[in-house]
């Protein structure tokens, strides 16, 4: 059985660590003299301009963020908790590629093949982004949502209280948070 206090003040470090990072970034963009984003999801993700990624499939990643308005970062982190960067990944549940699609997710986003790195990264941001609009711009629950499902984060209306899903939402954001310092 899982001790609730305990995950209430993970979640709660999680949390702080996001504000934090998106005070961060708002202060910079606007020490800079930029003008703040104005999407929901941008503002969602720190109100800041969304800076292209490094490392294994970043152009790739950096192309579909770009195309559906989603931090490139936060694909990143969902590319490295998903499948730690392996094209060729299949899990037990049958998920596929680097984002880990499910047969029938990536066929109704029109993924022909979940194993193309192109393909899966497009499917798999396009899922974010429509996941990220659903939650206006929630990111924990947009996340909570990937992994679960939308039918479960509605049901329990938040995350819910599965233990694979709170921690793969604490591994995304942490991933998120600390950058893209664990790239390639």
């Amino acid at each position: 059985m899982m001790d609730n206090s305990i995950f209430s003040g993970q979640m709660q470090s999680v949390i702080q660590n996001l504000m934090f990072t998106i005070l961060e970034r708002l202060m910079k963009k606007l020490e800079s003299g930029g003008q703040a984003a104005t999407s929901a999801q941008t503002s969602a993700l720190g109100a800041a301009e969304l800076e292209p990624v490094t490392g294994d499939f970043a152009s790739l990643i950096n192309q579909a963020a770009q195309k559906y308005d989603v931090d490139p970062a936060l694909v990143q982190a969902v590319v490295k908790a998903e499948s730690n960067f392996d094209p060729n990944a299949v899990s037990s549940a049958g998920a596929m590629g680097l984002m880990q699609l499910m047969p029938g997710t990536a066929s109704d986003l029109g993924v022909l093949n979940p194993l193309d790195p192109a393909q899966n990264i497009d499917g798999g941001v396009r899922y974010i982004s429509r996941l990220l609009n659903y939650y206006d711009g929630n990111v924990q629950l947009a996340v909570a949502a990937y992994n679960a499902g939308p039918g479960a984060v509605d049901r329990y209306q938040g995350i819910p209280p599965y233990q694979e899903t709170q921690t793969y939402v604490n591994r995304v954001l942490g991933y998120f948070n600390s950058g893209n310092e664990w790239t390639a």
